[in-house]
């Protein structure tokens, strides 16, 4: 069997201890991976440590929050004194505000948003970039979004993000030619916890449900494509909808898309045409 270049690699992953992050987490330890992992959730780490048998011990816990720089800067002093070099970075943590008019929207909240889901994996990159530089197998994936790929009425701080961190990593992978492997992955809507910010479930809105990914398949797919070195990532229905009608009718997609969002008279969606 060919040997995937991937195993027994050292990698960070952000946002490890939910949700995607958590997933492909496991399925690096499965490839004989030592993982950092980062998380706010001492206790959603205990559980994942002991799901996972032998392969809890190369899971080293980090718990704090991503969006404080100086955290990464310690982080880089323990990965340098414990390790010396690392060869790739996840970066996995997000949070996704509930559905609402941007000018309903607290510039604080934006801020924690952009924050959280952009200048963490800024935070990342820099930081930690200096240890992964010499690694013949250095790597960053960075996880953005569907809403990355065109205008959704409702994510204004959730799009901007996401859409800067695209920029981000596609600059990145441009100035990284031939120097690392630079990922860019926009997965549509998952059934992972990323709900727990809003105001409502994923199991109160079936539509959602039906066109959505389950979580450990987008997972899967996002982990074969890094597998793979795929430089852009695009996985689920509705983030290929999203992608090839931004491409010809932009302007009209921007319309259409709240009209689609109030017509499902969805839950989800219920704070943004009050």
């Amino acid at each position: 069997m060919k040997t995937l270049w991937i195993e027994r690699k050292n990698f960070v992953v952000s946002g490890a201890s939910s949700g995607l992050g958590k997933i492909l987490t496991e399925k690096l330890l499965s490839l004989g991976c030592t993982v950092t992992g980062i998380g706010r959730s001492e206790k959603k780490f205990d559980d994942l440590k002991k799901s996972l048998g032998a392969d809890a011990e190369r899971l080293n816990v980090e718990i704090f929050d991503v969006t404080d720089e100086s955290n990464w800067l310690e982080l880089k002093e323990k990965l340098t004194e414990k390790y010396g070099k690392i060869d790739g970075i996840i970066n996995c943590a997000g949070i996704f505000p509930p559905f609402s008019k941007a000018v309903n929207v607290p510039a604080t909240e934006v801020e924690k948003v952009i924050n959280t889901d952009f200048l963490s994996a800024v935070y990342a990159v820099t930081h930690l970039y200096p240890l992964i530089k010499d690694s013949p197998s250095a790597a960053i994936v960075n996880v953005s979004s569907a809403s990355a790929l065109a205008s959704i009425a409702g994510t204004s701080g959730y799009s901007a993000a996401k859409s800067a961190l695209k920029s981000y990593t596609e600059i990145l992978a441009e100035e990284l030619r031939g120097k690392a492997y630079v990922g860019l992955v926009m997965p549509g809507f998952a059934r992972t916890d990323i709900f727990r910010a809003q105001n409502t479930s994923m199991d109160e809105n079936d539509l959602l449900i039906k066109f959505s990914m389950p979580a450990e398949k987008m997972a899967n797919k996002i982990f074969n494509g890094i597998i793979k070195k795929k430089k852009r990532m695009v996985f689920g229905a509705d983030a290929h909808a999203l992608n090839f009608f931004n491409k010809f009718m932009p302007r009209t997609l921007t319309k259409i898309i709240p009209l689609v969002l109030k017509k499902s008279k969805m839950k989800l969606f219920k704070d943004l045409f009050d």
